[in-house]
């Protein structure tokens, strides 16, 4: 089945720092800021929305490779808003850039390939 996206397709997703998502909680370093991992599944959350609603029912994307700058620290309590744009398909692959900001400006951005499978046939494989 051939799937075809339209380069441009964006995407946008926000959240909020909080005990969860420090870099101290994830064991990604000993401080209460947005960990570097919480910022990076923003990143491929944001990606994914970005093209479920395009794919057929039976179809979803999953993330094989990202490219990542954690450029700044964000506090507890600020909103990080992160913003996804499909720069370009190569058959099932899908190539994004990502940005993302807090309040106070940009606090990464990613280069990020993502790969459209069949669920079932992709879980099949896993058992």
């Amino acid at each position: 089945m051939e799937i075809k996206l339209k380069v441009g397709i964006k995407g946008e997703q926000s959240t909020i720092v909080d005990k969860n998502s420090t870099a101290k909680n994830v064991g990604s370093g000993s401080m209460d800021v947005f960990a570097t991992p919480a910022m990076i599944a923003l990143m491929e959350q944001t990606a994914h929305n970005s093209v479920a609603n395009f794919l057929p029912k039976e179809m979803t994307s999953v993330g094989i490779e990202i490219n990542v700058k954690h450029i700044k620290a964000t506090a507890l309590g600020k909103q990080v808003k992160c913003l996804s744009v499909l720069e370009k398909t190569e058959g099932k692959r899908l190539y994004f850039t990502i940005e993302a900001f807090d309040e106070e400006g940009k606090i990464g951005e990613a280069n990020h390939i993502r790969y459209i499978v069949e669920t079932e046939k992709f879980l099949e494989r896993l058992r």
